[in-house]
């Protein structure tokens, strides 16, 4: 397995290219603004697109859909519970002072316990709302591509509609600390983290946070 980071647009937004070396395909994980840049990537990589996969559907993971979609044809993966988000993405837009067009409709429907494939590899879909109604996380390889439900030192912003502070830290517990510690979390935002540093340094997973 290979996992290529992208690091886009103006939020500066972690779109994942993972590929399995053995066949050459790969999975787009939440292709956000820049999709020229990611398209690039994909040509020079070499590989064949088989999947978009959605952590979620805030407007910086989103806005490249309809480019690579066009492009490639490949299915749209996205959990039901965050379908209103993408399907307001001119409005989320707005609230941004940006402007998108609306989105082509996404293909499959993500369910907790999903098993998803790109060539030999296998990844499971674990629900994790708190960041947004229909996040999820794709772990597998011993890996998990978290989306904004856990940065490094952090964890997703839970002011956005949708968000839900409890919520994400129930979520964030049961999704992604009963991991193996050696687990690699890729983050929607910034560097990528592991289980046990975020177990035992992250302010929000200790209590830290609320003596400050």
């Amino acid at each position: 397995m290979k996992v290529v980071p992208i690091p886009n647009g103006q939020f500066v937004e972690n779109c994942y290219l993972v590929i399995d070396d053995a066949g050459g395909e790969c999975a787009i994980i939440d292709p956000g603004e820049e999709a020229g840049l990611i398209a690039h990537k994909l040509a020079t990589a070499g590989v064949t697109p088989v999947a978009i996969w959605l952590t979620h559907a805030h407007l910086d993971h989103i806005l490249g859909v309809a480019r690579l979609k066009a492009d490639s044809g490949v299915p749209v993966y996205l959990h039901p519970g965050d379908r209103a988000l993408y399907d307001h993405v001119p409005e989320q837009a707005v609230a941004f002072g940006m402007r998108a067009e609306p989105l082509p409709a996404p293909d499959r429907a993500l369910s907790h316990g999903d098993v998803l494939k790109v060539g030999t590899l296998e990844f499971r879909v674990r629900h994790a709302p708190g960041h947004s109604p229909g996040s999820v996380v794709f772990e597998g390889q011993g890996v998990a591509f978290g989306g904004d439900v856990l940065f490094q030192g952090s964890i997703g912003r839970t002011d956005l509609p949708g968000g839900d502070f409890e919520t994400l830290l129930r979520s964030i517990e049961r999704e992604l600390l009963t991991l193996p510690d050696s687990t690699i979390v890729y983050c929607g935002h910034g560097p990528e983290t592991t289980v046990g540093r975020e177990r035992r340094a992250n302010p929000f997973l200790t209590g830290a946070h609320r003596l400050g």
